[in-house]
């Protein structure tokens, strides 16, 4: 009996061992064949709740280019050489930076100047972006008093030959109706149906993939207002832009937004103040 025992026992260790190691050859492999599916097809098991529309600024190649009249070999290749010279090449860099801080409590516009911290605010973003080393190719302001200070100050750290446009399509306003709302911000909803249209004909204006005949990155500086960025941002990245008020901004932060050739658009800084002590930033 306990002979049988013993062997009981034997066997139920070595059945347990193949077991384990067939267990153990499975789970290696399945990781493998996962890895494997996640570098060559990692939607096979996933279904994005939202899908990236590539042609989002209407500048994709296939709808801007003559189709096909018919489907022969010539017209294939001169179908392919007009989709090819349609091809952005370059990246357009656009990097919005928020206004310093102001005095809220003005009447007007006018009376609503920046303060001495904004203005110091602003003078040391201004190191900043000269720090970069970038060749500016446009610097683009709010026409609103303090974002019109802002650059002023921001500008006379940069190349004196920097083209300076102004723009009212990116003045302060009320993008969309937020989501959820907020109780101490309550514009009219005419102040939505106003402002809207306007932000997002200036989204559009400057956030778009470069042109085909563009060869060379550029770099557009747009100095305006918390809530117009916010906004661009969310449209941009694809998300919610109902969403765009759950986002903080800092007073003269910069926040960085790149559109690849494809149409992809990459967020390389959002609200970054790191520039900055921590006495000097704000907010509100």
């Amino acid at each position: 009996m306990s002979s049988l025992s013993r062997f009981n026992k034997i066997a139920l260790i070595s059945l347990g061992a193949v077991g384990g190691g067939l267990a153990y050859y499975h789970i290696n492999s399945g990781k493998t064949e996962r890895k494997y599916s996640a570098h060559n097809s990692w939607t096979t098991n996933f279904t994005p709740s939202v899908k990236w529309d590539r042609n989002w600024d209407h500048r994709e190649p296939e709808s801007v280019v003559r189709p096909k009249k018919a489907d022969t070999p010539q017209e294939e290749n001169e179908y392919n050489e007009r989709l090819e010279k349609a091809k952005s090449k370059a990246v357009r860099h656009l990097i919005l930076i928020r206004h310093g801080q102001y005095h809220v409590e003005g009447a007007t516009d006018k009376d609503r100047t920046l303060t001495d911290l904004g203005k110091l605010q602003a003078d040391i973003t201004g190191k900043r972006l000269a720090c970069l080393n970038i060749k500016w190719n446009l610097l683009v302001r709010s026409t609103m008093t303090r974002a019109q200070e802002t650059a002023e100050i921001v500008a006379k750290h940069l190349d004196k030959n920097i083209e300076v446009k102004d723009c009212q399509l990116i003045e302060e306003g009320a993008p969309i109706p937020p989501e959820p709302p907020v109780g101490h911000w309550k514009p009219e909803p005419r102040q939505f149906f106003q402002d809207s249209a306007r932000i997002e004909a200036a989204f559009r204006r400057y956030f778009h993939r470069a042109p085909p005949e563009q060869t060379e990155d550029t770099y557009t500086l747009l100095i305006c207002h918390a809530n117009v960025i916010r906004f661009f941002v969310c449209k941009a990245l694809q998300f919610p832009p109902e969403g765009w008020l759950r986002i903080s901004l800092s007073h003269a932060s910069i926040t960085w937004v790149s559109i690849m050739p494809n149409g992809n658009v990459v967020l390389r800084a959002l609200s970054d103040t790191g520039h900055m002590e921590p006495k000097c930033i704000t907010s509100r």
